[in-house]
């Protein structure tokens, strides 16, 4: 705990003053104290809070689970709930919300400082993971290789830039969409259609080379690519998708095309030389024939 700023939402004044001289006397800040659903949400707007305490039943036009579903939206803020009823409807509205916690009252000190202390762990854990997440997905973006990934039935769960520029699906778009959908490719030397890639790799949870294959993109532009598909794997050992990383080879295509070209070329100004030069040899012993017959 570091002097974390708690926001209590309580219409009950005596209740309320009770709760922030427990937080007081547990090391909290106390960023605020308002009745209203409508006072949380200008208060976490307007002042640093890290956690709030919010009361279901309040005064206002918006109740206290309202209120909590339009903060975790806009201001990711965790919230803990403090309640007098604990039956089911409420309860069912309330785990809409995502909330970090959830205390009837009356509660004891100790169990409301452990609900703090697990919201705000929890939260700072679910931080963490959201900037860990977010900074691999740059990486995977920003690589310069198409990258599709898929889960156990072979539905995309990653499609970055470039795995839209190759088969012209939009990310967004393509997002839980089956592969063979989007992930189109053929064999480039037999031009038949390769079985369901994914499955055929989760199935066998054997990787699959992507050598020499065209992939057909969603206007029917032909584009050959190279690359490989493996079985994605948790820290198990076991199979959970898969995973595919191929690129662009048109230019390598065509400079491979050009050099066949030049080679030709070179092989045949090399033939025409040699020609040349045993025809000019021909010709220089037979004139020499010709000088000694005549002597």
């Amino acid at each position: 705990m570091a002097n974390e700023s708690v926001l209590i939402v309580e219409d009950e004044g005596i209740v309320a003053m009770h709760i922030e001289n427990i937080l007081k006397s547990l090391g909290y800040t106390v960023s605020g104290t308002v009745s209203s659903g409508e006072e949380a949400i200008e208060t976490v707007k307007n002042f640093r809070t890290d956690l709030v305490l919010m009361d279901i039943v309040l005064k206002g036009k918006i109740d206290g689970i309202e209120a909590a579903d339009h903060i975790r939206n806009n201001f990711d803020i965790p919230v803990i709930f403090l309640t007098a009823y604990g039956n089911e409807s409420t309860l069912h509205r309330a785990k809409i919300t995502e909330p970090y916690g959830y205390l009837l009252k009356p509660f004891k000190e100790r169990e409301l400082h452990i609900a703090i202390e697990i919201a705000l762990y929890k939260h700072g854990i679910e931080a963490r993971l959201r900037s860990i997440d977010r900074f691999l997905t740059t990486i995977l973006q920003s690589i310069g290789d198409a990258i599709i990934t898929t889960d156990l039935t072979g539905r995309i769960t990653f499609f970055n830039y470039l795995a839209g520029r190759l088969t012209g699906w939009d990310p967004e778009e393509a997002a839980n969409k089956n592969l063979m959908d989007v992930f189109n490719i053929s064999d480039e030397k037999t031009h038949k259609s390769i079985e369901d890639h994914a499955v055929r790799i989760i199935r066998d949870g054997t990787s699959l080379s992507l050598v020499p294959y065209t992939i057909i993109s969603r206007d029917g532009k032909e584009i050959p690519i190279d690359g490989s598909g493996a079985p994605l794997r948790n820290d198990k050992g076991a199979v959970e998708g898969a995973i595919f990383i191929f690129r662009d080879i048109s230019e390598r295509k065509r400079a491979e095309q050009e050099i066949k070209k030049l080679n030709a070329e070179l092989e045949n100004k090399i033939k025409e030389l040699r020609d040349n030069i045993r025809e000019h040899r021909l010709k220089t012993v037979s004139g020499e024939g010709d000088k000694f017959l005549s002597r």
